[in-house]
């Protein structure tokens, strides 16, 4: 399979538009897929500079509702008359982040893709959409938390609490006897992820793309290099799996990780692809 990086913070092209968000393109022998669209249209011009059709995809997931992985997700609706959207049913709730001044930000799903209902199948714990694609967010621990996500909350009326993370979901591919996890932002976990992962696979996959979240874009906080470094000996000791990570992990706690990790990790960079 071959998976190419639509947008992320950073583009190794010119003609690659950088902004804060992530969206990758996998293609498969039965399926084109887009995971996440980015923070708005630029998915779209980027993915004409990379040679991506997006009219021709067959499935889209949404990993969660925040926008700068939603925000893409109308203007791709748009030119796509035929895909399906996987989101969690979850993903249709209010989210939002503390800003500086402690007001919360609305960061949820834009109202633009209100008319494109009909489009949307919402999901739960577990979907197998058939036997090459499979999505879960039942995640079962709880550790390594990162602090960024202090921040986030989700309303519940008056109230802000801090938001669980029900509408996040994971991606699982399965082709030729290989298995690339997909996981957005990691925000309950790469680790705790990647432990589904594993229950639901019977092994570690091959290949995992995704933001770690280890770091806060609000205030450009890194999480301690002791939770970056806890998290990297987890990663270390799946000794077959390769990990390619950018957007939310963040530069400085990259560059941990590539001390532990070395030519396991890669940076996932806008414009950037690997085939699996």
């Amino acid at each position: 399979m071959k998976i190419t990086t639509l947008l992320e913070n950073t583009s190794c092209r010119a003609d690659v538009v950088h902004a804060h968000g992530l969206s990758q393109y996998v293609e498969t022998k039965t399926h084109k897929i887009l995971f996440d669209m980015g923070p708005g249209p630029a998915v779209l011009d980027n993915a004409r500079a990379l040679g991506v059709d997006l009219a021709l995809v067959d499935t889209a997931v949404l990993s969660h509702a925040h926008d700068d992985h939603s925000g893409g997700l109308a203007p791709f609706l748009s030119v796509n008359k035929t895909a399906r959207v996987y989101l969690s049913r979850a993903a249709m709730g209010d989210y939002y982040a503390m800003g500086k001044n402690g007001v919360p930000e609305f960061i949820g799903m834009p109202e633009e893709v209100r008319p494109f209902e009909d489009r949307l199948t919402l999901t739960g714990d577990a979907l197998t959409i058939d036997d090459t694609l499979r999505l879960f967010s039942d995640i079962k621990t709880a550790d390594y938390r990162s602090h960024a996500n202090d921040k986030l909350k989700e309303k519940q009326g008056e109230d802000y609490p801090m938001d669980e993370f029900r509408h996040e979901q994971n991606l699982l591919i399965y082709e030729d006897g290989k298995a690339v996890l997909l996981a957005g932002c990691s925000h309950r976990g790469i680790v705790n992820i990647l432990r589904r992962a594993e229950e639901l696979l019977g092994r570690s996959p091959d290949a995992v793309f995704a933001g770690f979240h280890l770091y806060s874009p609000g205030t450009g906080e890194t999480e301690p290099r002791e939770l970056v470094e806890a998290v990297g000996r987890e990663l270390l000791a799946r000794e077959l799996t390769v990990y390619y990570t950018g957007h939310c992990t963040g530069q400085d706690a990259f560059a941990i990780l590539k001390e532990q990790l070395g030519d396991r990790l890669h940076y996932m960079t806008g414009g950037s692809t690997v085939e699996i």
